[in-house]
């Protein structure tokens, strides 16, 4: 995955505004050298090298409404026996887990989460079976200037191996993060994009130098968890123990008037120290310790506090719940939470009233949309040569959506068989903008990892922008998606939402 938290992570598009960095004693019993012999080298690296898609609901930061999304990501094998080590954003909150090994669709392993830490976005999950190709740990210094390579599953090319090359251009400093805070980061240019998440940086022989976990594309920037957090990390993840993790999906968040900040639960483990004192998804932690957390919008205060006070201590807790507009007081291992005030803000600390999940007539459609794009048409249509397709249409004004090129809104599409290319349909749809708005791109390739077709974008106007994606799923059913964006929440927002959430259930 690239800096998006987990969704089914949309491809950038240049209407999207690039965010900020934006993240052994379950290993075969065998010596070290045993172990380094089995291992695989650089050319077999993809055997050892896994593709995971996710699903699962989630409350974005700063909304109300949880919203229903897809991702995909990438892993590696890291003992025989099967154990597999990821980022904490590819699998805390996933309601199921697909894992490829290799990549290949026929080889799909049964896996199951052993342990994730938020701080520092590892997890480790467990395929079952046995004799595995596995990958060993670099040796010795990891040194400016060392020749490195990114391997993984990445948006545009799913479900396909793909290796980039680089050095190391920072060896080991620290980087905090809205969703990790560790004190050893490896900068390297072996470029990573949305889907290498979790993915393994390797030197030329195939040993581990470290876990991709984010990046900033315009800067070009491409971060790993250093080697020696990883391979300290790995028993105890293995073994379920807390590791500076309550057990969320977290992200640091600031409200945009900068009035309310805090530690945002995107989802919780079930069963975790979280989950225990009464955390609930959507909820905001204020303070652990009596110390105020995620006030610079990262987890570095949060997880400064878990490793000073220890994951198992009794720990004070001050969260307040949106949903509710109350503010709540209790413990970690401890006293759960209890409520200690009410109408805290008046019921206004969500952003601009979030998102919400649209359907078409049959139910065949969805997508999440902006709350304010509240007028819903589900109703299908036939085409000329009479082919049915079903459609949901969101905007806040449909008549201005439909009517012009000014408006923001969005419509789904798609029919229930296999028809047309994506690139006819996209073809078809790109007419209507033509002649009124400029070209940005045409027929760019799209591939999520759940949907892959062609896209184009324009320029409508002194502030809208349009882009038509025509995809395809893996039955070849035709879905389309035509969108209007009118302000710079409508394409640093609700564009990446969309391309996020949007489904077909043909």
């Amino acid at each position: 995955m690239s800096t998006s938290q987990p969704r089914r992570a949309a491809i950038t598009l240049a209407v999207v505004a690039v965010s900020g960095v934006a993240l052994s004693a379950c290993m075969s019993p065998v010596t070290p050298v045993e172990a380094k012999s089995r291992a695989v080298g650089f050319d077999d690296l993809q055997t050892a090298t896994v593709y995971i898609k996710g699903q699962g609901t989630f409350i974005d930061p700063g909304t109300l409404d949880p919203a229903e999304g897809r991702w995909i990501g990438s892993g590696f094998i890291v003992s025989e026996d099967g154990l597999v080590l990821t980022n904490n954003h590819v699998v805390t909150g996933a309601g199921t887990l697909n894992v490829f090994v290799g990549g290949d669709e026929g080889k799909e392993v049964r896996a199951t989460v052993l342990g994730a830490s938020e701080c520092l976005d590892l997890a480790v999950i467990q395929l079952s079976g046995e004799g595995y190709p596995f990958l060993a740990w670099h040796e010795g210094d990891i040194a400016t200037g060392l020749d490195v390579y990114s391997a993984g599953y990445p948006m545009g090319a799913a479900e396909q191996f793909t290796l980039t090359r680089g050095i190391v251009s920072k060896d080991d400093f620290p980087l905090d993060t809205q969703w990790a805070a560790l004190d050893h980061v490896i900068e390297h240019d072996a470029r990573i994009r949305g889907g290498n998440s979790g993915g393994p940086l390797v030197d030329e022989k195939g040993r581990l130098v470290g876990v991709n976990y984010a990046g900033d594309d315009s800067l070009d920037y491409n971060f790993a968890i250093h080697r020696d957090v990883a391979k300290e990390a790995v028993a105890d993840l293995a073994a379920g123990k807390n590791v500076d993790s309550l057990g969320i999906n977290a992200k640091g968040w600031v409200s945009e008037d900068g009035s309310v900040a805090g530690v945002w639960v995107s989802s919780v483990d079930a069963g975790g120290p979280a989950d225990r004192a009464g955390i609930e998804p959507g909820d905001l932690v204020y303070k652990l310790a009596g110390v105020s957390v995620g006030g610079d919008g990262t987890l570095a205060e949060y997880c400064q506090v878990l490793r000073t006070q220890g994951a198992d201590a009794t720990v004070d807790l001050q969260v307040y719940r949106p949903s509710t507009d109350q503010l709540l007081d209790g413990q970690i291992n401890g006293q759960e939470l209890a409520v200690t005030a009410s109408n805290v803000f008046g019921g206004e600390t969500a952003e601009a009233g979030g998102f919400t999940d649209v359907t078409d007539d049959s139910g065949v459609l969805s997508v999440s949309v902006p709350a304010d794009w509240s007028q819903v048409d589900g109703e299908g249509f036939t085409t000329d040569d009479g082919s049915p397709w079903y459609a949901v249409t969101a905007a806040p004004d449909l008549a201005a959506f439909w009517g012009g090129y000014e408006g923001a809104g969005v419509q789904l599409m798609a029919a229930d068989e296999a028809g047309r290319s994506v690139e006819d349909v996209l073809s078809t749809v790109s007419s209507t903008f033509e002649d009124a708005c400029s070209a940005v791109a045409t027929g760019e390739p799209y591939d999520d990892g759940w949907y892959a077709g062609v896209y184009s974008e324009w320029s409508c106007g002194a502030s809208t922008s349009a882009v038509a994606l025509s995809t395809a799923d893996d039955a070849g059913n035709n879905v389309v998606l035509i969108i209007q964006l009118a302000s710079d929440y409508d394409k640093q927002e609700a564009l990446p939402q969309i391309l996020a959430t949007f489904q077909a259930a043909l």
